[in-house]
């Protein structure tokens, strides 16, 4: 409502939607327990700092033309911030690259650092036995589903090298809301956006979709970032902690 220029509180439309039954149950989180298996693997409690996790997927988005276009984003999961997002016709390894790449470019151009390594985590180093022996740099974990693309040595290439930035880390089979937070992303662009008007064809989705990043970071408050928005929250100092 905000970016169609309607001045509007939060609590005007929390009345709204709670008269329409729309709203969740105060504390409901859809992916707790799907997260709980992910947090052993990559980290003791989700992240409330910047740069940490990422997630990433596809989407599929028919226009009125006939076409159909994926739909590829990657999110920022303690800021919700949408740092790279693209419109092709296939959904293949390249193209998940791409989209990736774009959000490394980003991060880098927001946060004014030649690289984004600069900006990471800690780890601990454990020996055989798990006890910690020290700390190391943590490459950002980017989560993503078991689909073919995220499965090739094409995507497997980004996280090479002896001091990788990113590490991949696939969620359960048949566990979307492992996924949670770039799939409401995809739900919130659709239903918040492109299916209020026709879309003809890739150019004027690729235009829209562009178009509702920049509401979504900068314009759209959320509610678990303290209403703020997730531009906000990313410039932050702490990366979107409280």
């Amino acid at each position: 409502m905000r970016a169609d220029g309607h001045a509007v509180s939060d609590s005007t439309v929390e009345r709204a939607l709670r008269r329409r039954g729309l709203l969740l149950p105060v504390g409901f989180r859809a992916d707790r327990r799907a997260w709980a298996k992910l947090r052993r693997r990559v980290f003791t409690n989700p992240p409330t700092v910047r740069n940490r996790v990422w997630q990433t997927d596809f989407s599929e988005f028919e226009t009125t033309g006939g076409g159909i276009w994926r739909i590829c984003a990657v999110i920022d999961y303690a800021t919700k911030y949408c740092l790279a997002i693209t419109v092709t016709p296939t959904a293949t390894a390249a193209d998940a690259v791409r989209c990736v790449e774009q959000a490394v470019i980003e991060a880098e151009r927001i946060l004014t650092l030649d690289d984004l390594r600069e900006d990471r985590g800690l780890m601990d180093v454990v020996d055989d036995t798990d006890t910690v022996i020290g700390q190391a740099p943590a490459p950002i974990a980017v989560v993503s589903d078991n689909g073919p693309c995220f499965r090739s040595g094409t995507f497997a290439a980004l996280f090479t090298g002896d001091d990788p930035l990113l590490r991949h880390v696939r969620t359960r089979v048949r566990s979307p809301q492992t996924n949670g937070v770039v799939e409401r992303f995809f739900g919130t662009l659709k239903y918040e956006h492109l299916y209020r008007g026709l879309i003809g064809d890739g150019d004027a989705l690729d235009m829209e979709v562009h178009r509702y990043r920049h509401i979504y970071n900068a314009i759209r408050p959320h509610q678990t970032l303290s209403n703020r928005t997730p531009d906000d929250a990313y410039r932050a100092r702490n990366g979107g902690g409280t």
